[in-house]
């Protein structure tokens, strides 16, 4: 849709309101035993297991591919009344020069691999090799793209600049679903990053992402109902659903279930979906899986009684 600058500028945001919203879905839950394991495994199918390291290699993606394609242990699933074809992460994410390795790897899964691009992680390359880079992870394959904004646009306060450069994204990704990354830290105010997501979403954006897990300050229960919000307001406006993904710090089954409280507070049952909510990380299955072994012994921790009771 065209920008509306009058939407972009009038935005506000109550920062304290945010803060105590955020702190009852941490305080004021609880989960019921006999429904842990079930949101557990809800969470695992919205995970983007990722790995964006430095030393990455082709053997280090085929490993990661295959953990994708059986995230849970067959004896915990069979424990659970599951099979492991019902339950595998939402996708795998890679730099775009692994995208063949990825893509060659979960063939025939159905598990899309993402590519982060566009001068990934600050998003400062030129924005002709940004637009190459895209294309060059389509492709190679891939079926979504994790584009990086230019923060700068934001506190400068450039939204036609801002629009224009995720347009320009939306147009090289094709139909690749684009998930855009605000860098949500480095905006330097919730107002700021609900005005990033709503322009995101006017130039084309599937997903709103809130950062790249390379920042100081991520992923943060107060900025995912901002853009919680923003997302709705935008339902509400014009009928879209963009999706939310959080990314970056959420490391323990409490992070994930804190998220997944969220959106379905936030948002609706409908956004509990890989089409709608993802998780981007790389430890975190590894501490779901230990509660769910803690579930089907009858050692349950303490992670607690919050969630989506």
């Amino acid at each position: 849709m065209p920008l509306d600058l009058d939407a972009v500028r009038g935005t506000r945001v109550n920062r304290s309101a945010a803060d105590h919203r955020a702190a009852t879905l941490v305080t004021r839950r609880s989960v019921k035993k006999e429904w842990q394991a079930g949101w557990l495994l809800r969470a695992v199918t919205l995970i983007d297991l990722t790995t964006l390291a430095g030393d990455d290699t082709e053997g280090r993606v085929r490993r990661l591919c295959g953990k994708a394609r059986r995230p849970v242990r067959s004896d915990l699933l069979a424990a659970l009344g599951m099979s492991a074809s019902e339950v595998t992460a939402a996708a795998v994410c890679v730099y775009h020069t692994l995208v063949p390795t990825a893509c060659e790897a979960l063939r025939g899964s159905g598990i899309p691999v993402a590519a982060v691009s566009t001068g990934f992680p600050a998003g400062l390359s030129p924005f002709g090799t940004r637009l190459a880079e895209i294309r060059e992870s389509v492709a190679a394959g891939a079926e979504e793209v994790d584009v990086v904004i230019t923060r700068g646009s934001v506190l400068r306060g450039g939204w036609e600049r801002l629009y224009d450069e995720v347009a320009g994204f939306r147009d090289a990704c094709g139909e690749a679903h684009m998930k855009v990354i605000l860098g949500v830290g480095e905006l330097g105010t919730l107002a700021n990053v609900k005005r990033a997501a709503t322009v995101a979403m006017m130039a084309g954006a599937d997903f709103v992402k809130t950062s790249t897990g390379k920042e100081t300050v991520n992923a943060t229960l107060p900025v995912g109902i901002i853009l919680a919000r923003a997302i709705r307001d935008y339902h509400r406006a014009t009928g879209i659903r963009v999706g939310l993904k959080a990314a970056g710090g959420l490391k323990t089954a409490r992070d994930a279930l804190s998220w997944l409280i969220l959106v379905k507070e936030e948002l609706g049952d409908t956004w509990v979906d890989p089409r709608f909510f993802r998780v981007g990380a790389s430890s975190l299955l590894a501490d779901i899986e230990r509660q769910l072994e803690h579930h089907v012994t009858g050692r349950y921790s303490a992670f607690h009684r919050h969630p989506l009771g």
